[in-house]
């Protein structure tokens, strides 16, 4: 699970943004002592993710609150599903309803897509990995939501790992020498991987000794080329214009891994609705 210390600066942020000082609607219309029932609803199906996340904003709201989850993290869901009940203070509720279904959507999304895509390929060599596109301050929790649904995490950050790509190849002036510039000073635990556009490329980075290529928009001919050049020699990954259509021919070539941006940086919510389902 994530660093507790992450999600609650997380949700403070996202809290202080979202009431600032005073929520107008609610601290005016109701009293501390009123209390309510009410519970998520799916209205769509797939993987849930942050469902524990969005419980903690409740928490931090405010207390007086508890929930009852009834479907967690990483299991599938059903359109009208009934994910979790919750009862406590009404203002605690109304508060913390849409910060709490941001980040519930938002992961359960990207989860939900994940496991699509692993499903897709399913059969065949290929690990689905994210990306380094994501939402500023969100990045531990979109990474956690691909591998719920079934995916792994490409580097977290630049520190990671060593990633020569094209404009760190056009701006040293050349794979060769960009490799072994590397190779003089990174740690023995640090792989380089390499970023190629054509097949030509794809040798200069195997010469250069390369521990993971990227095969950056190859055609699935070049690529199956590129899977028999090296032999499992190297790791290959494949990058760039991958969607539902083309992922299971991009698998069936035979890389390693098939990273993809999308599944952060513009997936579909996963629409879930709070309903308030009885007052005290």
């Amino acid at each position: 699970m994530l660093q507790q210390t992450y999600i609650d600066r997380l949700i403070t942020t996202a809290l202080d943004e979202d009431i600032h000082y005073i929520d107008v609607t609610t601290d005016n219309l109701l009293d501390d002592a009123h209390t309510s029932e009410a519970y998520y609803l799916a209205k769509d199906s797939g993987v849930l993710c942050g469902i524990d996340i969005a419980k903690r904003v409740f928490e931090l709201v405010g207390g007086d609150f508890t929930m009852d989850i009834r479907i967690h993290d990483g299991e599938q869901v059903k359109k009208g599903d009934i994910i979790a009940t919750m009862t406590g203070s009404t203002k605690t509720l109304l508060k913390g309803e849409r910060t709490a279904l941001n980040i519930l959507q938002h992961m359960s999304g990207i989860a939900t897509a994940t496991h699509q895509c692993v499903e897709l390929v399913a059969g065949t060599n290929a690990q689905i990995t994210d990306t380094r596109k994501t939402l500023p301050g969100l990045r531990p929790l979109q990474k956690y939501a691909v591998t719920v649904g079934g995916g792994k995490n490409h580097r977290y950050n630049l520190s990671d790992g060593a990633m020569l790509k094209d404009n760190h190849i056009d701006a040293y002036g050349g794979i060769t020498p960009a490799v072994a510039a590397l190779r003089k000073k990174i740690g023995h635990m640090v792989k380089i991987e390499v970023e190629v556009r054509t097949l030509e490329e794809l040798e200069e980075a195997l010469s250069a000794g390369a521990d993971i290529i990227m095969l950056d928009n190859m055609s699935c001919e070049d690529m199956t080329k590129a899977v028999q050049r090296v032999d499992g020699k190297v790791l290959l990954e494949a990058s760039g214009n991958v969607t539902a259509e083309t992922i299971r021919g991009i698998a069936e070539t035979g890389v390693d891994i098939i990273s993809l941006g999308a599944l952060t940086h513009s997936v579909k919510c996963f629409d879930i609705s709070m309903r308030i389902s009885a007052k005290k």
